[in-house]
């Protein structure tokens, strides 16, 4: 049954992201910039954990789980350092898949020709 949480999930998330595109003038940059405010304020408020614990990993695939995991870490690196924490926090559970999109895109940017 998870299964089916997680894919309906992801795909309700798909599904608003594309009527939105098609029904406002909002560019995919401002739709993934919404969404990630979206997971940050679910996680704000704890709802976002409450998701993951019934959908499961369907919940860690779209662009609000980056939201998500940049304030969790946030909030947890400011119980261990203070104020300092949320800077420092919020690349610690995020530094992997940045650092991945970074040497990824250099890579195939050798290999492939960037059209204008």
């Amino acid at each position: 049954m998870m299964y089916l949480y997680s894919f309906l999930f992801a795909g309700f998330v798909c599904l608003i992201a594309q009527i939105i595109l098609d029904h406002t003038k909002l560019t995919p940059g401002h739709i993934t910039s919404i969404f990630v405010v979206i997971g940050a304020a679910l996680d704000t408020f704890s709802i976002y954990d409450k998701i993951v614990e019934v959908v499961g990993g369907g919940a860690m695939v779209p662009i609000t789980s980056f939201g998500h995991l940049l304030i969790h870490g946030a909030l947890s690196r400011v119980d261990v350092v203070g104020p300092l924490g949320i800077v420092m926090g919020m690349f610690d559970l995020t530094a992997s898949g940045i650092t991945a999109a970074i040497v990824f895109s250099f890579i195939f940017a050798l290999f492939f020709k960037p059209k204008n």
